[in-house]
């Protein structure tokens, strides 16, 4: 039978974040001490990302210390350097003749529009997300790698929506699987169980709700949407193989579409990480079926204006 469960149960995983809430921009770690086998899928046109091709079902890595989701664009790859340095600190990372070498994976979506573009998330402040992951400090809405993420920006910043990072996991018998996400989509979102838009493309003047499908088809310039990427984390317990993690992230992929209304364009960069204790034996349709569920989840939390604020 399923429940809700609160992402920290899932056990062998710490999280913290770390912002700067006046320059709009943070980040989030997920860190893995023993090491987590990991997957990924990218479906977006435009990511920024590092130590990805390590994941590729048939590079030999077999566990990863830590994954990061970051704002600040690409800059914001500079914050898994503070992650490595905290890491080897402690000893953490694969094994060498001349010391540990960590293995990060991280992903970053574009908030440069929003807050201050000259601050983004560095080296300090990947390492204090990882003392912040000591104690799972981390919070839903604008905050680490959501602080500065925002929704429905087809027709620019001024018809755009704040939103910011959500969670959600559920146990089945012994297995558990859970969803982080920082939402920082081109499209609209939506709530699948009625169909309604709860976050997107609002006329300034009238705030009525407007379409970014139909903004879309109507544009003229592309180059006015690039500040995007919805970038996200599933957790686990389930024993299974990189390549069927990797399904797995192609599966949680579905959550991100059931919610998003254009999404997976060539101005997003749209990923998603799932990391495995594997600790309890499933079946990886299961597991990909509860990802897709979770991430629907997380992404209507980070929709959600009363977390934000």
């Amino acid at each position: 039978m399923l429940k809700e469960i609160s992402i920290t149960d899932i056990s062998g995983f710490k999280i913290g974040s770390a912002e700067n809430k006046e320059a709009m921009t943070g980040c989030t770690v997920f860190l893995s001490e023993k090491g987590a086998l990991c997957g990924a899928d990218v479906r977006g046109g435009a990511p920024a990302s590092r130590e990805n091709a390590l994941l590729n079902p048939m590079a030999s890595n077999d566990a990863v210390n830590a994954v990061v989701l970051s704002g600040g664009s690409a800059f914001g790859l500079s914050s898994a350097d503070g992650v490595m340095k905290y890491l080897e600190e402690r000893n953490i990372g694969f094994p060498t003749a001349d010391g540990v070498v960590p293995i990060v994976c991280a992903s970053c979506l574009y908030d440069l529009g929003i807050g201050d573009k000259t601050i983004r998330p560095d080296a300090q402040m990947g390492y204090q997300a990882c003392l912040n992951s000591e104690n799972n400090l981390f919070q839903e809405g604008s905050f680490g790698a959501g602080c500065g993420a925002t929704v429905g920006k087809v027709m620019g910043m001024d018809h755009a929506m704040k939103t910011g990072q959500g969670c959600y996991a559920m146990q089945l018998g012994d297995l558990m699987v859970g969803a982080f996400v920082a939402l920082n989509a081109v499209g609209d979102i939506y709530d699948p169980a009625n169909g309604q838009k709860i976050a997107g493309i609002r006329d300034p003047e009238t705030h009525k709700w407007i379409s970014a499908e139909e903004a879309l088809y109507a544009l003229q310039d592309p180059n006015l949407f690039h500040q995007n990427t919805t970038i996200g984390v599933i957790l686990t317990n389930a024993d299974l193989s990189k390549s069927d993690l990797t399904k797995v992230s192609g599966m949680a992929h579905d959550g991100y579409a059931r919610c998003i209304r254009p999404v997976h364009t060539m101005f997003d960069g749209d990923t998603i990480y799932t990391l495995s204790t594997k600790t309890v034996k499933a079946d990886v349709s299961v597991v990909g079926t509860l990802a897709a569920s979770v991430m629907e989840k997380a992404i209507l939390r980070a929709a959600q204006p009363d977390k934000l604020f």
